[in-house]
């Protein structure tokens, strides 16, 4: 998925996948994946995805912080 923000391009394809989160299983329609990328320029982002109940109901992109990027991996 390819997403601009701010005029920033996060694009998973072309970014490096540092740590991946499941919740619920496959066909949950409340299940759902929180991936960080980390871009070429060292940009994080969070992209998610998941089943009609959950948080996530369509995909998304949203950009990161550093601490909010190691606070998200720590929990």
């Amino acid at each position: 998925m390819k997403k601009i923000i701010c005029k920033v391009e996060y694009d998973t394809d072309s970014s490096e996948l540092v740590q991946k989160k499941s919740f619920g299983s496959f066909g949950d329609p409340a299940g759902y994946e929180e991936s960080l990328y980390k871009t070429q320029d060292g940009k994080l982002f969070l992209y998610v995805n998941g089943g009609e109940a959950s948080p996530y109901a369509e995909e998304n992109i949203k950009r990161m912080s550093a601490a909010k990027a190691k606070e998200w991996q720590e929990a």
